[in-house]
This record gives structure tokens, sequence and C-alpha cells, in this order.
């Protein structure tokens, strides 16, 4: 992993280099840029690979006090990283609250965007998302002792894998999910950070309804890819992500619950590689 300093604080990320397209891609919360090692390994061929890990709970370096860790906020972190690395014609991939962030990206206007692909993800009025998101946010109204003391839970794998955790996100990736839990655990600083992105999320209200209505307005390729069998995030809600974009198109993926890259990677990498041909050579 390699470090950058940003305005917020200091945020780590993978750069796998090389001459192909930029491939930069978004975890959700409480997870970390280990999310796509699976669709990295496979992309990294042809592509360059560029996965940051953001101060979503599972990252390693403490924000500054001062730091926005709002879901806009972030999204501006986000932009200020792809600036920072000057990185351009980027195909943005998002999934989970990646998704929503790659969202308020899109809908901002993304100069450094040329492809966003969204992978089942909060949208419109599911966020916080389902079950997982909504309990989550919940242990958020904690003070951060108390929410750590909470959290001591997902130390317990039957209690990881429970719906109200991470039993609906993913049907196989229970190591990566233990691996997540690390920081927030042990770190107090940490905890902190966490209490506060979801303490805004609470607060965010109608945020990804109005994200979605500027998504008229991206006007380069599009892709959603969803699982079909979703339990959190509503697969009617991919296919009217797909028709919000003028050049939007989906894809469905059986066999997966809303963590993709972990349940059906090479799945996914296929379906990210093709996309960014075919769009590339219209």
């Amino acid at each position: 992993m390699t470090e950058i300093e940003l305005s917020a604080g200091t945020i780590e990320y993978r750069d796998t280099g090389g001459d192909g397209p930029t491939v930069v891609a978004l975890h959700g919360l409480l997870m970390d840029a280990s999310l796509w090692d699976g669709p990295v390994a496979d992309l990294s061929a042809d592509h360059r690979c560029v996965v940051p890990t953001l101060p979503l709970g599972a990252h390693r370096h403490a924000m500054r006090p001062d730091a926005d860790l709002t879901l806009p906020g972030i999204a501006r972190l986000v932009t200020e990283f792809l600036d920072r690395l000057d990185l351009r014609e980027v195909t943005l991939v998002g999934n989970d609250t990646g998704g929503a962030l790659a969202q308020l990206i899109a809908g901002d206007g993304a100069s450094r965007v040329g492809r966003v692909v969204l992978v089942s993800c909060d949208a419109f009025d599911n966020f916080p998302p389902g079950v997982p998101g909504k309990a989550v946010v919940l242990t958020g109204k904690l003070p951060p002792s108390a929410f750590g003391v909470f959290m001591q839970q997902m130390r317990v794998r039957p209690l990881r894998r429970l719906p109200i955790a991470f039993g609906w996100l993913t049907k196989r990736g229970d190591a990566a999910t233990a691996r997540w839990m690390r920081p927030i655990l042990t770190r107090p600083e940490i905890r902190r950070d966490a209490v506060r992105v979801l303490r805004g999320i609470a607060k965010a209200g109608d945020l990804l309804v109005g994200a979605a209505e500027r998504l008229r307005g991206f006007d380069r390729p599009a892709l959603v890819v969803w699982a079909s069998a979703d339990r959190v995030m509503p697969p009617e809600h991919g296919r009217l992500l797909a028709k919000l974009f003028p050049q939007g198109r989906l894809v469905e993926v059986d066999d997966s619950y809303t963590l993709i890259p972990l349940d059906q990677p090479a799945a996914l990498a296929r379906i990210v590689r093709e996309f960014i041909h075919a769009s590339a050579t219209r």
C-alpha cells in the first residue's frame, strides 16, 4: 500500500501501475481496499487499478479532527485524490457505499471520470441500506467508547454472519469481513472516525434521491452491475439507475449478494473489462 496526504488526513491506496486504462474502485462502509483484491488481480493484467482505503471505518490512519466525514465530504476527498494523482479518463467503480460516493461524484460533473460502474449499491431512499445499513447507523448514536464495546461482537463469526451484520452482504467473504473489523475493534481513534461517518449518514436524509436525479446529466458511458439475489440493495434499484443514465445499461450477476467483488470476482472483472473495451471502441 502507498500513502498520500490529503486535506482530511493520510489515505492508503493500492496502485498496480501500467499503461492500460485506469480503474479507480471504491469500497463501502466498514470495509477497506481489499474488497477489490479479486477483481484487481484479474484486471491489473491490462489495466491500471487504483484502490484507496477511504475513512469509512476500516482505515488505519485517523483523519484530522476537522475533516468532513459526511458522505459528500468523502466524495470530495475522492475527487481530491484523483486530482492529486492526476488520473484522467478514469473508470470509476463503486460497490455498496462506494457506489453512493460514485453517484455523488458523477452527478457533480466528474471531470476526471470517463465512465462509471455502479455495483449493487445504496440508491434512492435505500439509505442507509436495508437491515445491516440501518442497524450499523443506529449504533453510531452511541459514544465512541460504547460503540467500540458493541462492535466487539463482530469478533464472533456467527454474529458477523447475522443479517444485521455481514450475513446478507456476502455469501463467501467472511475472512475479509473479519479483517475489516480489526481497526475499529483495536483503535479508539478509528472508532471516533467511524461514529462521525455514521452520524453524518443518519442526518443525510434524501441525499441519494437528489444524487440519482443528477445522474441524468452524466453524458458518458455508465454500467450498473447488480446481484440478482441481492437482499440489501433492491434489484429494482439497479434497473432504475441504469435507465437514469443517458448511456446506461444493466448487467445482473447470479449467485452473489451485495459484495459482488467478494462473491463473484472473476465475473465482475470480466464484465468491467468488456464494458471498458466496448465503450472505448465506439
